[in-house]
């Protein structure tokens, strides 16, 4: 009877399944973030010792491939738990008194070990190889951001002895550019809290049905993925027509005269990165201008083949067609505003998928946007359908289109959690590690000379709600910086 080594991809399955390895790896086969006294049986060693008689791979191979897509499907529901989440409370926010949101916000905050990124996902340490030279927020940074601007020979001089954690509170400098660390303990930024005597703008809400939208009329996905056989950087997914609403929200700031071209921000996932109360008290203290802020909601699911990963994680401009032609013109005609059509005037903020969708916006129509904000940007391998130009999905940001193109006309501020996430997913492609992603894209748009602003965050998960309540004010003061409105035209 003949014996056949077992595939490596049958022996990472069920060296999980057994509990031999952790369910998360890294590069290399290497168990990632292993708890002490794991079962050092390594997957090189596995395969090695373990044979089986071909018999016994057939019958193992539906087995592990059950148990593969069973991971997956948890994977799935649980990055889908936060998008609902973070969704749900932004539309609650909408209905709730300043004094309600207020405890809305603390009641939902993460606690203790429930920011921990969930089980499997390894704390990354801010001077692990990879990893940008990170300046920690505080007092000093913006003296040592300038020295790493001008590549100072004193630089490591000068920060021998600080250690690579911010200062409580502290966000990177607002006149800095480059890579910060900020955490690992947070203080709630004061632009959050109404301010009395501030000027409070009006926020409208809305619906859109698929059944109205040329764009995008709606699907679902079917079942489980698998890899592609043909292709294993991406995934054979099911869908299904689907229809769904998705609702608009539009922060009008106070005092805005109708006719009047006003900056834009979209957010996506809804109203949920798009606080009011930080707008107000910044345009009041004209720290950004009055815009006018736009949330869309996504058309439901999570990831490839659901209508959100369609319109979030795909390489292409089609997301922006859809906010310019369909969206915006609604937005208008409802709230009674006129939006700029000056790109340097518009911007676009997200997290997770949303980050993503944002990027894409300004990098595939910087006629339209320049200006970007991303909490824990999936710069991974997850589009789907998979676009021959973009075999790794938005992976291929760092991997090689910003390297590779003229450098666009994009101002970006980014953050990332040691503790974001870590999916090697199905396909075991070593390109689902955000944390990892975001290093690159912050070593990427240095080496282009893009304007950037990297926060590394110490003691955060996945679009961290204690970073986020953070830097909320510095992200949109920061972007903001050099705006300048379009001089009116000429009669």
């Amino acid at each position: 009877m003949k014996m056949t080594p077992l595939r490596p991809v049958l022996l990472l399955a069920l060296a999980v399944s057994l509990g031999s390895v952790p369910a998360s790896f890294g590069a290399g086969g290497r168990a990632a973030g292993a708890p002490p006294g794991a079962n050092p049986l390594a997957i090189e060693n596995l395969t090695t010792a373990l044979t089986l008689t071909e018999a016994q791979v057939a019958q193992l191979t539906p087995l592990l491939a059950a148990i593969a897509q069973g991971q997956q499907a948890v994977t799935d529901a649980q990055t889908n738990l936060t998008t609902v989440r973070n969704a749900s409370l932004a539309q609650i926010s909408t209905l709730l008194s300043d004094a309600q949101k207020t405890q809305l916000a603390t009641l939902s905050a993460p606690r203790g070990g429930a920011r921990q990124g969930g089980g499997g996902i390894p704390t990354r340490t801010p001077n692990a190889p990879g990893t940008p030279l990170l300046i920690p927020a505080g007092p000093n940074a913006e003296a040592l951001a300038a020295a790493v601007q001008k590549k100072s020979s004193n630089l490591a001089d000068a920060t021998a002895d600080t250690k690579v954690q911010g200062a409580p509170g502290a966000n990177p400098p607002l006149h800095a550019e480059g890579d910060f660390v900020i955490g690992p303990n947070y203080v709630r930024a004061p632009e959050l809290t109404v301010a009395e005597g501030v000027p409070k703008g009006t926020t409208i809400t809305f619906s859109m049905s698929s059944t109205d939208s040329k764009i995008y009329p709606g699907i679902a996905r079917v079942g489980n993925n698998t890899v592609d056989p043909s292709n294993p950087y991406t995934l054979v997914v099911s869908t299904r027509p689907n229809t769904y609403t998705r609702v608009i929200s539009v922060y009008v700031p106070a005092g805005y005269v109708p006719g009047t071209p006003a900056p834009l921000m979209v957010g996506f996932d809804g109203a949920g990165y798009l606080p009011a109360a930080v707008f107000d008290n910044l345009i009041a203290q004209h720290r950004i201008p009055p815009l006018v802020a736009v949330g869309v909601n996504h058309g439901g699911g999570d990831a490839q083949g659901s209508q959100r990963g369609l319109e979030y994680d795909t390489m292409s401009g089609q997301l922006a067609e859809f906010v310019e032609t369909e969206v915006l013109p609604l937005v208008e005609k409802n709230a009674h505003v006129t939006i700029t059509k000056d790109p340097d005037g518009r911007g676009a903020i997200g997290g997770s998928s949303g980050a993503a969708a944002a990027l894409s916006m300004a990098w595939y129509r910087p006629d339209l946007y320049h200006r970007i904000i991303s909490y824990s940007g999936p710069f991974v391998n997850q589009q789907w359908p998979c676009y021959p130009e973009t075999p790794h999905g938005a992976w291929g940001y760092h991997e090689s289109l910003i390297a590779q193109s003229a450098p666009k006309p994009i101002r970006i501020w980014m953050e990332v959690g040691d503790k974001d996430l870590f999916n090697p997913n199905v396909m075991r492609d070593n390109m689902h590690d955000w944390v990892e992603a975001n290093n690159h894209m912050a070593a990427v748009l240095r080496a282009r000379g893009y304007h950037y602003q990297y926060a590394f965050a110490l003691n955060a998960g996945h679009v961290d709600s204690a970073a986020r309540n953070q830097t909320y004010a510095e992200a949109y003061e920061w972007v903001w910086q050099g705006y300048k409105p379009a001089a009116p035209a000429k009669p």
